[in-house]
């Protein structure tokens, strides 16, 4: 039996991620190399809220560069966990939000919460 992020996977073709011998073999490795970093992380969890555009993304992470939250966006898209949507407006607008794949998340996030304020309370 396929799990939900099998079957996400399997009924949307992400051209663009890693093939399975580009990923290390441990599974928590492989999570952490695609979600792993700071920002990414933060990232999701406002994407978790709603959509957001660059700008709103940048404003709500304090102290994240320009640089790294492209670079963050742009890795995320390649990986299938977020979409990019261009609108056709003077200046283009873009907007971010999570994949099907990408909301498969929330419940790992949701388990991190939970533990960070465990440990905070301890």
């Amino acid at each position: 039996m396929l799990s939900l992020c099998e079957c996400v996977i399997a009924r949307y073709n992400f051209p663009t991620m890693k093939h399975k011998h580009e990923l290390p073999e441990c599974p928590a490795a492989t999570a952490i190399e695609i979600i792993g970093s700071k920002w990414k992380l933060l990232i999701i969890r406002n994407l978790l809220m709603r959509p957001y555009r660059f700008n709103e993304l940048k404003r709500s992470l304090e102290g994240i560069s320009h640089k790294v939250l492209t670079s963050s966006l742009r890795s995320m898209e390649q990986d299938g966990i977020i979409s990019r949507k261009v609108y056709g407006t003077r200046p283009p607008m873009v907007e971010y939000s999570l994949t099907e794949l990408g909301l498969t998340l929330k419940p790992l996030l949701s388990q991190m919460e939970q533990w960070g304020n465990f440990y905070k309370s301890r």
